[in-house]
């Protein structure tokens, strides 16, 4: 790791007891929505977080941006600088890099209800136990609409969601010790992209989520984003789109999405 740059920093009173949640957030050139991350962090009603920025090789101000917080924010920030591997590389990183109970990915150009991180921990802490890979919560739009399908179980997994007739994304919030069993995504040579939802089809076949029928981010898709490039980085990435493939061919339930 040493050609990773850290910035650690920590600005709460309870700073000997760590947080239950890791709010992590991989970064490419997005300092301008960055801002809007980090502030909708600020105004959280819980501070039981920490929030790990991995800067997938960005050549614009974000390292300077994140060192001006260091100062003044009330929860602490955790910085790693790495050479661009794309964002399921940036994944890698952080499942390296995450300590505590709970993890969840909110991606540059999205940001968190004032009360997520609240809803989050209450809800497991309740809730939660060993049998669980963690909690699935909502999507929903700037307009607070909300993004595809509420849920009508009370656990369930990401495959059966969808096979069961549920749209739309929704965020996952997972325990660090499950994630940790499985491999990370592969790394091809010239290329920046593997499906994230490999580790997730990994993970439902060994355990299930708690659903919970709250808004924990507010998407806003970016036009450079990957979910309007999707097809763009099929092509630009052929290896990582046929080892995604060949897994869900294998780990499909229903047989008109595996064919």
């Amino acid at each position: 790791l040493s050609h990773f740059v850290h910035i650690d920093s920590l600005h709460f009173c309870n700073a000997d007891i760590m947080a239950t949640l890791t709010i992590f957030t991989p970064a490419y050139n997005r300092a301008n929505t960055l801002i809007r991350t980090y502030e909708s962090l600020c105004r959280q009603t819980s501070y039981d977080f920490e929030w790990l920025i991995i800067d997938d090789g960005s050549i614009d101000n974000t390292a300077e941006l994140v060192k001006s917080w260091l100062s003044e924010s009330r929860f602490k920030i955790r910085y790693i600088y790495q050479q661009n591997q794309g964002m399921h590389g940036a994944h890698n990183t952080a499942y390296q890099n995450i300590y505590t109970e709970l993890n969840t990915c909110i991606d540059s150009d999205d940001y968190m209800p004032d009360d997520a991180v609240e809803q989050i921990v209450n809800y497991w802490k309740h809730h939660g136990s060993s049998k669980y890979a963690g909690l699935i919560g909502l999507d929903i739009r700037e307009d607070n609409s909300l993004i595809g399908s509420h849920f009508e179980e009370k656990e369930t997994t990401l495959t059966d969601f969808y096979a069961n007739g549920g749209t739309g994304d929704k965020k996952i919030v997972y325990r660090t010790e499950v994630i940790k069993q499985y491999p990370e995504y592969p790394l091809f040579e010239g290329e920046k992209y593997v499906g994230l939802a490999y580790k997730y089809m990994l993970i439902d076949q060994d355990y299930k989520l708690l659903t919970l029928n709250k808004p924990l981010v507010i998407v806003d898709y970016q036009p450079d984003g990957s979910s309007n490039q999707m097809f763009r980085q099929y092509w630009r990435n052929p290896k990582g789109f046929a080892f995604y493939r060949l897994t869900e061919m294998k780990l499909q339930p229903k047989l008109s999405r595996r064919y």
